[in-house]
């Protein structure tokens, strides 16, 4: 029984613990027996709350026995990226400067979940910080894909998307601050979601680069994407960048799938050297698949997201240098060195040493230094004025074209170790999906299909405009469906067995 419900969508274990077909706990237990037996070879999750999770479904199950109406996703099971304060759970964010705390409080996000009765499995791995593209910047030790358990799962948020596709939960949260959703789900073959930004609460996710960092939802299908997107989105008055507003019909969307009649946009700046040869031919399929389906293909030329990379190693690096100016040994996680000899400055720094690791450090350092007095307008003050002209560029395409496509990723899952001491050919991995953080309009990953080369996944990205994630939803239901029914849904029907 346990092997028929972990292969169930979140919407059909939603439908089954409120028929009384399964209960919640069952579901749970289902769950967490595949953790038990899979993720000493994945390492998804950080932390397993069983008990937790065991209690989240008993109330679920109690609810239902007294006749109240269950939310859409209640009882269903959700892995957590480890970047989202839960209280009385560990919240690492994968650094070993924040080993051990537990927080006082809920995210936002994680309080939303709960008042919707998704049961919370635990913590997932990621890149310390969310600085990277591998999940192999963890204090806590890399994650394999399932695919191919010697390859990257993505990063930042690898653990979330190895979950997924390792059938350890049907949904997971993730963030995208460059593309650490949307990555993550194109080279495990699940779908990920960067809503607009503002649209999902980031108060209680700890900070990395604040003007671009954004939660977002991480599934196998596009419709139980959508579902989770509904729960989590909304304007939160705790977050001063939340959007007052109301959340865009993703779920109707997902339900109703088409392009018929759209205008979808190909940007000639995202192919060309660099790009694996079994990515673009499984593009350039997806893009005759959305011309059968009755979509106008438009050639966009944005020549600003060429500088999109160096603006954004600008950008976000400058803003960690401040966010985590916060980690001083003086208040809470880590301190090393306070023998009593030691002054604050000398404890704090022998603390950042200790804590932090190699990625965090050289991101902290290339912003302080970006930031410094003589090199602000040169380095970070340009970089911002690129970030205009991007905009600018994704304004002038979306009065063309109702949506963007490109490739998620320009290469598969590459080897773990393969680009560790390149931080270059890392950073490439996200050069598809920068542009959009830095504009702040909403974009999607789903599979479709496998590269000739390896038979590792690749991921269509689809960008829409600001406020209207429905569009992702509507154009990603209508390829999805459409994919399976030639080919069959390849994270359902071919994901590798560990």
């Amino acid at each position: 029984m346990t092997d028929i419900i972990i292969k169930l969508t979140a919407a059909e274990i939603a439908e089954k613990i409120a028929s009384g077909e399964l209960t919640a706990v069952e579901v749970t237990e289902a769950h967490l027996a595949r953790i038990e037996a899979v993720d000493e070879k994945v390492h998804a999750f950080l932390h397993v709350d069983r008990e937790g999770a065991l209690a989240q479904a008993r109330e679920v199950d109690a609810k239902r026995e007294r006749g109240e109406k269950l939310g859409p996703l209640a009882g269903v099971p959700l892995a957590l990226k480890d970047i989202f304060t839960t209280k009385g759970v560990p919240t690492t964010v994968g650094s070993k400067i924040l080993e051990g705390w537990i927080p006082p409080y809920d995210a936002t996000l994680t309080k939303r979940l709960k008042d919707a009765g998704v049961v919370i499995l635990g913590k997932t791995n990621m890149d310390e910080f969310a600085m990277g593209s591998s999940t192999e910047n963890s204090a806590y030790g890399p994650t394999g894909n399932p695919w191919d358990l010697t390859k990257i799962p993505g990063g930042s948020g690898g653990g979330s998307s190895a979950a997924l596709a390792a059938y350890e939960a049907p949904l997971a949260i993730g963030t995208d601050t460059g593309g650490s959703i949307r990555q993550p789900a194109s080279v495990t073959g699940t779908v990920g979601v960067k809503p607009t930004y503002g649209a999902v609460s980031r108060y209680g996710m700890v900070a990395f680069s604040s003007s671009l960092d954004q939660g977002g939802p991480c599934a196998r299908t596009v419709l139980d994407a959508a579902l989770l997107h509904e729960v989590i989105a909304g304007h939160d008055p705790l977050d001063s960048t939340s959007i007052d507003a109301p959340v865009p019909p993703v779920v109707e969307a997902a339900r109703s799938g088409s392009v018929a009649g759209m205008r979808v946009g190909v940007v000639k700046q995202f192919r060309g050297e660099g790009y694996q040869a079994g990515v673009l031919q499984r593009f350039d399929e997806s893009v005759e698949l959305l011309k059968e389906l009755g979509a106008e293909i438009v050639e966009l030329d944005c020549p600003s997201f060429d500088l999109a990379l160096a603006a954004y190693y600008l950008i976000a690096p400058s803003e960690c240098s401040s966010n985590l100016a916060r980690f001083d040994a003086m208040r809470y996680g880590l301190r090393v060195g306070d023998d009593g000899t030691k002054s604050a400055e000398e404890v704090t720094a022998l603390t950042r040493e200790a804590g932090f690791g190699p990625e965090v450090k050289r991101r902290v350092m290339l912003g302080t230094y970006a930031l410094s007095s003589g090199y602000y307008d040169a380095y970070y003050g340009s970089a911002q004025k690129v970030r205009t002209l991007i905009s600018r560029d994704f304004d002038k395409s979306f009065e063309q074209v109702d949506v963007i496509v490109s490739p998620t990723t320009p290469t598969t899952a590459f080897a773990i170790g393969e680009r560790v001491d390149d931080p270059m050919a890392m950073y490439l991995a996200d050069l598809c999906t920068i542009p959009t953080n830095l504009a702040g309009n909403s974009a999607m990953s789903l599979p479709c299909g496998l590269a000739p080369e390896d038979g590792m996944p690749v991921g269509l990205q689809i960008i829409a405009p600001a406020m209207k994630d429905d569009r992702l939803y509507k154009v990603g239901a209508a390829v999805e469906a459409a994919f399976t029914e030639r080919w069959g849904h390849p994270i359902l029907e071919e994901a590798p067995a560990l």
